[in-house]
């Protein structure tokens, strides 16, 4: 395993022998357990009386008294060697395509920070057609909480160690998080970390790495 910090922020998938099949990023994150009520944890007698309990999302303590849920959403806005540039995201139903533009597919949705997480996943035997991949989080609804998440970001190249990047600075009040850039160098494939918190959310992060795309607001659709 590779963990990409300040120190070491990036590394290339051409070197490792990683441009071929599928390139899967995954994010995983759950609440500290610092947050929570010793009680609230594991399947103890409240479990029992209330089974349906288990499997509504966790929630943490806002800056005040009110209770909160925590949806932690994976994101990738790609540019194309062809000029073409868009998002994948759950918000809007924008999954992608891993096997014609932008050759990047999100898995699904995870609104309840279950063990799986979401994923990406990108179609590296078209690494010739991709000018830039930026993967970014963003909480989608509720109190901003990316400091009491231990949220990570971990990539799973075709070859090689799998490359860990950690969402663990304190940014309480920030909505939104630049992972990381995979960029195409003159046909060299590197991974850089960003991990660049930003207090607004997609058009924010547009602005600063320069995708120039339209914003509207967006919901999804209640469970």
């Amino acid at each position: 395993m590779v963990e990409l910090t300040r120190r070491r922020p990036s590394i290339s998938l051409t070197k490792q022998g990683a441009v071929s099949g599928n390139l899967r990023v995954n994010l995983s994150w759950r609440m500290r357990t610092s947050d929570f009520n010793a009680g609230r944890s594991g399947f103890g007698r409240d479990s029992w009386r209330n089974p349906l309990k288990m499997f509504k999302p966790e929630v943490v303590q806002a800056q005040g008294t009110a209770m909160v849920n925590v949806d932690l959403d994976l994101a990738c806005l790609y540019e194309l060697q062809s000029g073409a540039k868009g998002v994948v995201q759950p918000l809007g139903d924008f999954f992608g395509d891993l096997n014609s533009p932008p050759y990047v597919k999100l898995s699904g949705d995870d609104r309840f920070g279950s063990g799986s997480g979401e994923t990406i996943f990108v179609n590296m035997d078209h690494k010739d057609d991709i000018k830039r991949l930026l993967v970014f989080v963003y909480i989608y609804d509720g109190t901003p909480a990316f400091d009491r998440t231990q949220a990570v970001v971990t990539l799973y190249p075709s070859s090689g160690p799998r490359v860990e990047i950690s969402l663990d600075e304190r940014a309480p009040e920030a909505r939104s998080c630049a992972v990381v850039l995979i960029e195409n160098v003159k046909g060299e494939m590197v991974v850089r970390r960003e991990v660049k918190y930003v207090y607004g959310f997609q058009s924010e992060l547009d602005r600063l790495y320069g995708w120039g795309l339209q914003w509207g607001r967006g919901y999804k659709q209640k469970v």
